[in-house]
């Protein structure tokens, strides 16, 4: 389950970064964006459920809450696009990338420490 779990985090990682790196390079949020923020929303939240079962408990450290925080930013993030999208709201798609940007890198936090903490 680790391995996967492994897997599952780094294809999160893979995703997520196409999507908001793609809007950024576009200046624009697109439906492709969008797709990339879901995709890697699942498998962020599915790799972290994995890791979870396998630990004992949930841990007050910079990981645990800021791997929180981020999946909680991670599914505002794709909701609130989501909503841009369907309301057309021109504005808000050319500055999405901004809030974006933001989410990602919040996100890369706990994927980071979540690498060191287990190696040391």
């Amino acid at each position: 389950m680790l391995i996967m779990s492994i897997i599952t985090m780094i294809l999160a990682l893979a995703c997520y970064s196409i999507g908001v790196w793609g809007e950024k390079l576009s200046k624009r949020l697109t439906k492709q964006n969008l797709m990339f923020f879901w995709i890697g929303f699942i498998f962020d939240t599915t790799g972290t459920t994995m890791m979870s079962l396998m630990s004992d408990k949930f841990t007050f450290d910079i990981h645990g809450i800021t791997g929180t925080l981020a999946i909680l930013l991670m599914l505002f993030h794709a909701t609130w696009a989501t909503i841009v999208l369907v309301k057309k709201n021109t504005a808000q798609i050319i500055k999405f990338h901004k809030f974006s940007l933001f989410v990602w890198m919040i996100w890369l936090i706990p994927f980071m420490t979540g690498m060191v903490l287990k190696m040391i």
